[in-house]
C-alpha cells in the first residue's frame, strides 16, 4: 500500500438514516488532515461492483464542512449486493485499486457490513475497510444502551407524529394502526410507543421464536379495542411494528396476496399493505359484535429516515466519523467503530457476523426487561389478569354484545400460559379491495 498516495474512499449501503452525511462530513475532514484524498462512491456498492469507476465525487472540507445538520446522503445510497457472485466481490476490490484507495469506510446495516468483511477479506491487505453501523431499526449488534445511529432522531420525529395522531383521535373518535420500521426487531416501536404513550404496542419480540398465525394478531388488536370501548373511549393509537409480518405464517399472507423479497432475501415489505390488511380484518371481526369503529392505518418510516438529525446524533455521529478515519490511519482494519462510555472499541467483523447466514447477529428488544415491563402495565390490551377479575370481564363481554363465555372462547387464549393448546382454525378471509395490493390509502 505505500506504493501510491493514500486516498479513503466512502460509501453508504442499505436505506437512509439520521446522521449519515455527519459521518461522511467528520470521515473526510479528518482523513484530509491526516493527508489523504477523499473521495465518495456513488451509490453504495452499485457501480464499484460492475467494475465502473466513473461514478465517484471528490469530497473536500469546504464540500462536507456543514453537510452534518442535513439528512440525506450527498454521495448517495443503494442496496446492491455484491456478495452473491464472486465476480462482483473481485470487480469491487480491483475498483477501489484502480482508484488508487487503499482505506474504505462504509456506512449501512447489516447487510452492509457483511459486503464490506469480504470486501475485506478478498482485498487481502490491500485496503483497509471500516464500517460504521447506520440503521433507524437499533437492531445491530451493539452493546446494550449503545444505540444505532439515527435511532435516536427516528424515535424523536415518530413521537411527534404518534402525538399528533393520538390527539386527532381523540378529537374524531377513531383508532389509528402505526407500521413503524423495524424488520427484525421492535426499538423503534417500543420507543416511539414508550416515549408517546401509545394505547399499545407490538413487536415481534413478544412471541418468541416461533410463527404466529394472523387471527392472533387480528384478535390481540380487537380484544384492545373492545377493552378501550369498556371505558367509554372509542380511539387508540396501536404501534406495531413492521417485522411482525416475518412472524406471521407466510400462508396467511399468500392467501392474500404475492410476496416479493430483494437482493439479500428481506421481504420487500413495503410491498405488503400490512396497515390496510389489518384494518379490514379487524373490522370484520368487530362487525361479529356489532361494533363499528373507524380505524385508519398509517406507515411511518421513510419521512423518517432522512430527516435532519437531531443534537444526539450529530454529535454521536461526527465521533464516529472521525473514530473510523483515525482507525484505518492507525492500521487497523475489519472492525464496526463503536463509542462505548465515550471510548472507541473495535468490534471486529469475525466476532459479529455469522459465516453461514451471512449476517450480523441482531440485538432484539429485551421483552424480560424492567422498560418494557412498565410500558406493558399501561398499554390497553387484553392480560391474563382480565380473565381473573369477574367484574371487568362481563364489562368487556357486554361492551362485546356476547356472553361471558363466548368472550372467554375468543379471547382467553391470547393470555393462555400454553398458547399453543389452542390454535383456531379461523380462514383467512378474502380480502377482495385491490387497495391491499396497489397500497392504497384510506
Amino acid at each position: 500500500m505505500s506504493n501510491f498516495p493514500k486516498k479513503t474512499a466512502i460509501l453508504v449501503g442499505g436505506g437512509p438514516a439520521p446522521g449519515i452525511n455527519t459521518v461522511i462530513g467528520a470521515a473526510t475532514i479528518r482523513s484530509i488532515l491526516s493527508g489523504a484524498e477523499v473521495i465518495g462512491l456513488r451509490d453504495g456498492f452499485k457501480w464499484i461492483m460492475q467494475g465502473d469507476i466513473s461514478h465517484v465525487t471528490p469530497l473536500t472540507i469546504d464540500s462536507v464542512s456543514r453537510i452534518h445538520f442535513r439528512g440525506g446522503s450527498q454521495i448517495g445510497i443503494a442496496r446492491e449486493n455484491p456478495t452473491k457472485n464472486r465476480k462482483h466481490l473481485e470487480n469491487a476490490v480491483s475498483s477501489l485499486l484502480r482508484l488508487n484507495v487503499n482505506q474504505l469506510i462504509t456506512i449501512g446495516g447489516d447487510d452492509t457490513a457483511y459486503s464490506a468483511y469480504k470486501i475485506e477479506e478478498v482485498a487481502d491487505g490491500r485496503v483497509r475497510v471500516a464500517h460504521v453501523p447506520k440503521t433507524i431499526d437499533n437492531d445491530l449488534d451493539l452493546p446494550a444502551n449503545i444505540p444505532t445511529f439515527g435511532f435516536q432522531t427516528a424515535r424523536h420525529i415518530g413521537v411527534d407524529i404518534v402525538k399528533n395522531l393520538m390527539t386527532d383521535g381523540k378529537t374524531t373518535s377513531r383508532w389509528y394502526f402505526v407500521i413503524t420500521m423495524g424488520r427484525k426487531a421492535g426499538h423503534l416501536a417500543v420507543g416511539i410507543g414508550k416515549a408517546s404513550g401509545a394505547t399499545l404496542t407490538i413487536i415481534p419480540e413478544e412471541f418468541g421464536d416461533k410463527k404466529i398465525r394472523l387471527h392472533r394478531l387480528i384478535d390481540i388488536l380487537v380484544g384492545a379495542i373492545i377493552k378501550r370501548l369498556s371505558y367509554g373511549r372509542m380511539d387508540g393509537v396501536a404501534i406495531l411494528a413492521e417485522g411482525l409480518i416475518e412472524k406471521i405464517e407466510p400462508e396467511d399472507f399468500e392467501k392474500i396476496m404475492k410476496i416479493e423479497r430483494d437482493d439479500h432475501g428481506n421481504m420487500r415489505y413495503d410491498e405488503i399493505n400490512f396497515g390496510e390488511i389489518l384494518k379490514k380484518m379487524v373490522q370484520e371481526k368487530l362487525k361479529k359484535y356489532k361494533l363499528k369503529t373507524t380505524i385508519v392505518h398509517k406507515n411511518i418510516g421513510y419521512e423518517l429516515r432522512c430527516a435532519d438529525p437531531i443534537p444526539f446524533d450529530m454529535e454521536y455521529c461526527r465521533d464516529l466519523g472521525f473514530m473510523a478515519s483515525k482507525f484505518l490511519f492507525d492500521g487497523g482494519s475489519g472492525a464496526l467503530i463503536s463509542i462505548q462510555g465515550g471510548n472507541f472499541v473495535p468490534i471486529y467483523f469475525k466476532d459479529i457476523i455469522d459465516p453461514v447466514t451471512q449476517k450480523m447477529k441482531v440485538r432484539m428488544v429485551d421483552i424480560c426487561s424492567e422498560s418494557y415491563f412498565i410500558a406493558d402495565r399501561y398499554m390497553i390490551r387484553l392480560k391474563a389478569e382480565d380473565f381473573e377479575d369477574a367484574h371487568e370481564l362481563a364489562k368487556f363481554a357486554s361492551t362485546a354484545n356476547i356472553s361471558l363465555d363466548q368472550f372467554k372462547s375468543d379471547f382467553q387464549y391470547l393470555v393462555s400460559d400454553d398458547i399453543e393448546e389452542k390454535e383456531k382454525f379461523d380462514e383467512i378471509g378474502e380480502i377482495k379491495d385491490d387497495s391491499v395490493n396497489n397500497g392504497g390509502e384510506e
